[in-house]
């Protein structure tokens, strides 16, 4: 059943067994996985089934370093499917290494192995409709498809792992109907948890605030509650319910909101290959089972244990937009209509110093001089991109040249310092906003750099080119775009020490009985991966241990929600 909180008389008090706070891709992967458990699933959303200007503007907050971070209303979507409704659809697991402690990644390792949530990705993939293949180029790809580059790599860099993508799924409007139907599932939107209340001793919830845009103050009162409310909201309203807990929930010793990591991105140097420019698969292709999926550059576990380096991958790309001299009427066409392109993707051409008037005509004589190119584009992105049901993922040229920059996604070790707090400034329910302060330590950026020397020792010795990089510029152009669009990671982390996490290994909040975090902000480390897929899976490895907990038997989350 699905109804607004404008039906719902002030004062009401909502019972459930199960109340999840959120719903995006953890709180309705949750809800779907527990809709045939026998108990009564109650799950709110603070926004509508659309979006919402008034309820959108409940995640303003502030920065400490504006050209470091957007500001904390970008990326996140307080509506029905949260920020599914506006994803890239990449989904990426995380590797086996990325669980282990590291000595090149301080306070690395999670509580739980590989295995716990590996044995998720097959459904989660099927609910993101990313498909249910494998995630290596040998697994997916038809027989007889051509390797990524003409010569096999060596030296501990690999080209076999890739990114499969979703269509992209917004998991509101995808699974709508089977939330309505669900016998026993309750869905209530417009209306926002402001406080969670704990029971004199601390150890229980008791019940929940809950409040409307339009001053309708209502309470939850159920068996167990899971906060699915992202990276970002879950330390805000951990550290906004404090009536119990003078430093909020959860947060004895500190540690709520702290530990925040994004990604590391950017495009670096220049990759030179020789031969035919038909021998070179640099973009998109099609899996087995039908899905977009792209293969990407990596360290091999071995190789980055023996340099002491954090996760990263790399994409092939195409050379700096702003430059002209690409030759390209496409890029030069994008970098002319920078202002009216997405935020994230805007943001990184509009950043780049356009040079004035002179390097404009070039721009312009680009267009000009190909038009085909650029006509071909455009019907190609209509068509693949706005029209089709499965979007054709990003843009990817006919590189005449065999020339490309690499597009790295790196990990960054989670540091203390790098955390978000409240502000005194209120929100219009009276809560507390965010201050999000995100850092990164020079050892991530001598991390990236390490691995980037190593594939371009991988590609001379395969015989196939040259990578060169300026590391005097590494870190700007790691860094000039800031922390990497809505990967809001590790600020409940996980782990077994209340001293240095929130959640224990199931997602419980420590010294709390009865409260769970479905999201990225339990994840102890940020991988190399982008973190929707791992929500996803972790989201049904949280109903199977809630099962048996609260129903008494255990639940199979892959048929729930098959």
């Amino acid at each position: 059943m699905i109804e607004s909180a404008d039906a719902i008389e002030t004062g009401t008090v909502l019972k459930a067994d199960l109340c999840i706070v959120g719903a995006g891709a953890a709180g309705i992967t949750l809800a779907l996985a527990m809709r045939d458990s026998g108990l009564d699933v109650l799950l709110l959303e603070g926004g509508r089934e659309q979006l919402d200007p008034r309820a959108q503007a409940l995640m303003e907050g502030e920065v400490a370093d504006p050209a470091l971070h957007s500001p904390p209303v970008f990326y996140r979507q307080r509506r029905l499917g949260g920020a599914t409704a506006i994803w890239g659809g990449r989904c990426v697991p995380l590797d086996p290494l990325d669980f282990e402690p590291r000595e090149a990644v301080p306070g690395s390792g999670w509580p739980i192995g590989y295995e716990e949530v590996a044995r998720h990705y097959p459904a989660a993939s099927r609910l993101c409709e990313a498909g249910q293949g494998s995630y290596s180029a040998d697994g997916a790809l038809p027989t007889g498809t051509p390797p990524m580059f003409a010569a096999a790599l060596g030296n501990g860099v690999t080209a076999e792992g890739l990114e499969r993508f979703s269509c992209p799924t917004n998991f509101g409007t995808r699974y709508r109907a089977r939330l309505a139907h669900a016998r026993r599932v309750r869905l209530i939107t417009g209306v926002n948890c402001t406080a969670v209340r704990l029971q004199a001793g601390g150890r229980q919830v008791k019940h929940l605030d809950l409040a409307t845009l339009d001053g309708r103050r209502l309470q939850v009162q159920a068996q167990a509650v899971v906060l699915a409310v992202g990276g970002l909201e879950t330390p805000r309203l951990l550290l906004a319910s404090n009536d119990v807990h003078q430093a909020g929930l959860g947060n004895a010793h500190d540690v709520v909101g702290r530990y925040y990591m994004c990604h590391l991105a950017g495009s670096v140097g220049m990759l030179k290959l020789a031969g035919a420019t038909a021998a070179v698969r640099h973009g998109y292709e099609r899996s087995d089972d039908g899905i977009y999926i792209r293969r990407r550059l990596a360290l091999t576990a071995e190789s980055q244990r023996r340099l002491g380096v954090a996760n990263m991958v790399a994409r092939l790309h195409f050379p700096a937009v702003s430059d002209p001299g690409h030759g390209s009427s496409v890029l030069s066409g994008i970098f002319l209509s920078r202002r009216l392109l997405s935020h994230e993707y805007g943001r990184r051409v509009a950043n780049a110093k356009d040079g004035g008037l002179k390097p404009a005509l070039r721009h312009i004589g680009n267009v000009l001089r190909y038009p085909h190119d650029a006509a071909g584009f455009l019907t190609h992105w209509l068509l693949k991109h706005h029209v089709a049901p499965r979007r054709f993922p990003s843009v990817i040229l006919k590189n005449r040249a065999n020339r490309f920059s690499l597009e790295i996604n790196a990990e960054q070790r989670p540091l203390a310092e790098s955390r978000v707090t409240l502000v005194q400034a209120t929100d219009a329910l009276g809560m507390p906003q965010l201050k999000v302060d995100w850092r990164y330590h020079r050892a991530d950026i001598d991390s990236v750099g390490q691995s980037l020397q190593q594939i371009a020792r991988s590609v001379a010795q395969a015989g196939l080119g040259e990578y060169t990089f300026d590391e005097a510029r590494l870190e700007h152009d790691l860094t000039c775009f800031g922390a990497y669009g809505g990967h809001h990671i590790g600020t409940a982390r996980m782990g077994t020490d209340a001293r240095s996490s929130v959640v224990d290994a199931d997602c419980r909040v420590h010294g709390v009985d009865n409260l769970w975090i479905a999201s990225s902000a339990v994840f102890p480390t940020s991988g190399q991966a982008n973190p929707t897929l791992s929500i996803v899976a972790l989201s049904l490895r949280l109903a199977e241990h809630l099962g048996p907990r609260l129903c008494g038997r255990p639940l199979d989350a892959a048929a729930a929600v098959a």
